[in-house]
């Protein structure tokens, strides 16, 4: 959840013993043009360019604070929903989810580290000459083989819901990054978060359509969602799934 604005409508002013009740970190950006508060996990983080007063900084929080407050409460009942996190095992016969399936693996040694799918295995062979741990090395393969999956499964979606839209999709690439599961630059080109696949198939759809659609709306306007919703009518349970459960979509 965040909320943006621009650098010109805010106007400094803030009482400097004001106390917004929550915690929260400021970080500057040489690349940005506007100020944004981001809410993840109950956490709020202030981004801006560099260079701008902070006292501008917690003035924008100050006007936003209850709207801050409204998140907050929300996710953090969310989050006392979810059960806790689980650091993952991997080991032979541990499941790892893949779309709508769930593979087991089933773990060799040889000479050289390789992994393969068969069937519903996904057979990972430990290098012998390796002085890594074997967890590590598991997780080193597997993180390797969801990228492959990743790049040959969002591609392939991208360019075809691109094609019956009318859209060019420039390049898709992708990438494990913290704050966002995917993102369309102004040059067509799409990025996405690998751990996608770690979601089931129509949350997955759902994330292309999102980056599909800012092909046409670079903004997260009303003609942005109704595009949105015409080609993904699950779109708003679907963001709702992702948003409760994204933090758990990780290797």
């Amino acid at each position: 959840m965040s909320l943006v604005t621009d650098l010109k409508k805010t106007k400094p002013g803030v009482d400097p013993h004001w106390n917004p009740g929550f915690d929260f970190s400021i970080v500057r950006s040489a690349k940005r043009r506007s100020i944004s508060i981001e809410i993840r996990q109950a956490q709020v983080v202030i981004r801006a360019p560099v260079g701008v007063a902070e006292v501008l900084l917690l003035d924008f929080l100050r006007q936003k604070a209850q709207w801050v407050r409204q998140k907050i409460v929300e996710q953090t009942q969310r989050l006392a929903q979810l059960e806790p996190l689980v650091e993952p095992v991997y080991g032979a016969g541990a499941e790892l989810p893949f779309l709508n399936e769930r593979l087991t693996l089933v773990i060799g040694r040889g000479a050289l580290a390789a992994i393969r799918r068969v069937d519903q295995q996904l057979h990972v062979i430990l290098s012998t000459r390796s002085r890594l741990p074997d967890e590590q090395q598991i997780r080193q393969l597997l993180m390797r083989w969801y990228q492959q999956q990743a790049l040959r499964v969002l591609t392939d979606k991208t360019r075809q819901l691109s094609a019956r839209m009318g859209l060019v999709c420039t390049a898709v690439t992708v990438k494990a990054t913290r704050s966002k599961w995917g993102h369309c630059t102004n040059r067509g080109a799409i990025q996405y978060n690998w751990n996608i696949l770690l979601a089931p198939e129509h949350i997955v759809d759902y994330l292309v359509a999102h980056e599909v659609c800012h092909l046409r709306h670079q903004n997260h306007s009303r003609d942005f969602w109704a595009l949105v919703a015409s080609v993904c009518s699950s779109f708003a349970t679907d963001r709702a799934w992702l948003k409760a459960n994204g933090a758990r979509l990780s290797l």
